[in-house]
C-alpha cells in the first residue's frame, strides 16, 4: 500500500490525516461565497477542497415524473425534482479555475467530483490534480474508468456498494495501471448516523484492497471522525458551509468553520496518539518516575537490624527499591546505620 501524494501533502499511515472540505451546492450560486468556503476550509486547516463537477443535464432528464421526484431522502430536498435539485447545487464551469487557483494559494489542493465522461474531460483542461468519485456513481463502470487513465489518485466512496461491486472499482482502477486509489467508507443518508457508519469496515476495506482506506462522513459533529482516524482512516471528508442556517441543499449536514477547525485538531491529536507498540517509560515521563512507589526507611535503623514491616514501607517518592522486591528484604539485616527517610538499595542489605 503506497502512500498518495497530493500538492505538497502525503496520503498515508503515520501522516496527518489528509482532510477534505466539501463545498457541493454550499456556495448558494455566488463565486464570492464559494471563494470565502475556500478560505474558511484554509483557516480550518484542511488540506484537500473538493468541488462538484455536473450540470443538471449530464445528470437527469426535466422532469416532474414520480420517479424524477425527490422523496424520503433529505427534508431540504423533499418534493423536487432532480432537475431542479441538480440547478441548485452545480458549480459554474467558468468558476472553476479561479476556485482551484484561490485553494492553491491557500495551501490546500483543489479538485473535483465528476459527474460525467464530460466532466473529467473539461477537469483534465484545468489541470484537476485527482478526481473523487461519488457514492451514487460508483456503479458506472465508464466513469471510474476514464478517471483511472488520467494517472491521478482517484477518490472513491463506497455508499451502497456491495463487496463485489468495489471489487470491481478497484479491477477496474488497476486494469489501467493505476494504483492511486482511496477508498472511502461512506453511509449515503443525509445527515447519516453514527449508528449506521459500521466503522470496523475500514480496517477490513483496507486489508481486502491493500490500499487507502478513509471515511466520507456525513454525520453531525467530529466524534465519527475522530473515531475513523483511530480506526486507521488517512482521508476524511466533510461538507463545509459558511453558515447552516443561509440554507442551501446540503446546510443541514455541512459544517461550520469553527466545527471544521475543530474536526481537524481533533483528527490531528487522535492520529498523534496511536504512536507505535511501546511499553515502560517514556521520554517524557522519566520525570515522573519520582512520584511512583518504593521502599524507603521510616524508621531510625542501627547496623545489623533486621528489616521489618515497620521500619521499612513501600511509598512515595520512586527512588528506592520497586516494591516487589520487599519480600525478599523483609528479615533480612541492615549492612550500616539507615536514617529515617533513605531510599533503600541494595548495598545497604
Amino acid at each position: 500500500m503506497q502512500d498518495i501524494v497530493l500538492g505538497t501533502h502525503r496520503i498515508g499511515i503515520g501522516h496527518p490525516p489528509f482532510i477534505i472540505a466539501e463545498m457541493s451546492g454550499n456556495h448558494g450560486q455566488s463565486l464570492e461565497r464559494a471563494l470565502a468556503i475556500v478560505d474558511a476550509a484554509a483557516d480550518a486547516g484542511c488540506q484537500g477542497l473538493k468541488i462538484q463537477t455536473s450540470t443538471p443535464d449530464m445528470l437527469t432528464l426535466n422532469s416532474r415524473e414520480p420517479d424524477f421526484v425527490v422523496q424520503g431522502a433529505n427534508q431540504d430536498w423533499e418534493g423536487q425534482s432532480l432537475y431542479e435539485l441538480y440547478t441548485t447545487n452545480f458549480t459554474p464551469f467558468e468558476w472553476h479555475a479561479a476556485i482551484f487557483a484561490r485553494a492553491q494559494a491557500r495551501g490546500m489542493v483543489g479538485f473535483s467530483s465528476p459527474f460525467g465522461i464530460e466532466a473529467i474531460d473539461f477537469l483534465e483542461s484545468v489541470n484537476c490534480p485527482a478526481y473523487k468519485i461519488a457514492s451514487f456513481e460508483n456503479n458506472w463502470p465508464a466513469l471510474i474508468r476514464r478517471a483511472a487513465q488520467t494517472g491521478k489518485p482517484v477518490i472513491i466512496s463506497t455508499g451502497m456498494a456491495s463487496l463485489a461491486d468495489l471489487e470491481r472499482v478497484v479491477n477496474i482502477m488497476r486494469s489501467e495501471g493505476n494504483e492511486q486509489l482511496v477508498l472511502l467508507k461512506c453511509t449515503s443518508t443525509y445527515p447519516a448516523e453514527p449508528a449506521n457508519t459500521n466503522l470496523r469496515t475500514i480496517p477490513h476495506l483496507r486489508e481486502l484492497f491493500d490500499c487507502q482506506v478513509g471515511l466520507s462522513d456525513h454525520t453531525l459533529g467530529t466524534g465519527v471522525g475522530v473515531a475513523a482516524t483511530v480506526l486507521g482512516a488517512t482521508v476524511i471528508e466533510k461538507h463545509l458551509t459558511l453558515n447552516r442556517a443561509d440554507g442551501g441543499p446540503d446546510s443541514s449536514f455541512s459544517m461550520e468553520p469553527t466545527e471544521m477547525a475543530r474536526l481537524v485538531q481533533e483528527c490531528r491529536q487522535a492520529q498523534q496518539a496511536l504512536g507505535t507498540i511501546y511499553y515502560g517509560p517514556t521520554q517524557a515521563e522519566q520525570k515522573s518516575l519520582g512520584f511512583r512507589r518504593s521502599i524507603y526507611v521510616v524508621e531510625n535503623i542501627a547496623e545489623g537490624e533486621l528489616f521489618t514491616t515497620k521500619n521499612i514501607r513501600v511509598i512515595r517518592p520512586g527512588y528506592g527499591l520497586p516494591p516487589h522486591f520487599l519480600p525478599q528484604i523483609i528479615g533480612r539485616p541492615a549492612r550500616q546505620a539507615l536514617r529515617r527517610g533513605t531510599a533503600l538499595d541494595w548495598a545497604m542489605l
